[in-house]
């Protein structure tokens, strides 16, 4: 994925589903959002075809029904996001970020312990 293009809210459920369950036929895609969405079919093909076009799926065309894939990576997206996100809304402060998900996010203590196990990491690297 470019730099220049970031998924939309609909795209990045789309993704989720591909990097969750692997290639898909669509209608593996819409029967997926259509537990959480009243969105019809056409819709999500439409939608597809555009992430097709943006280059963030790829299309298996060798068969009667065509099969998607994601072609971009989940960290990849995740990291382009949060980097956005902390340049946008927290000003580039990481710390206030963290400190802000911390706090709206009830961590259990094993969730606790892999993220001081990862500042002891990071502080070890430098």
């Amino acid at each position: 994925m470019t730099e220049n293009i970031k998924p939309t809210d609909g795209e990045l459920e789309i993704l989720n589903i591909l990097w969750d369950k692997g290639p898909c036929t669509v209608r593996d895609v819409h029967e997926v959002l259509e537990t959480t969405k009243g969105s019809g079919y056409t819709t999500t093909l439409k939608l597809m075809q555009i992430m097709h076009d943006k280059g963030l799926v790829k299309r298996d065309n060798s068969s009667r029904v065509h099969v998607f894939e994601a072609a971009v990576s989940r960290s990849t997206t995740q990291g382009q996001i949060l980097r956005k996100m902390v340049d946008t809304v927290f000003s580039g402060n990481t710390m206030q970020m963290v400190m802000q998900a911390l706090g709206n996010h009830k961590a259990d203590a094993a969730e606790l312990d892999a993220i001081r196990k990862y500042l002891d990491e990071i502080e070890n690297k430098k």
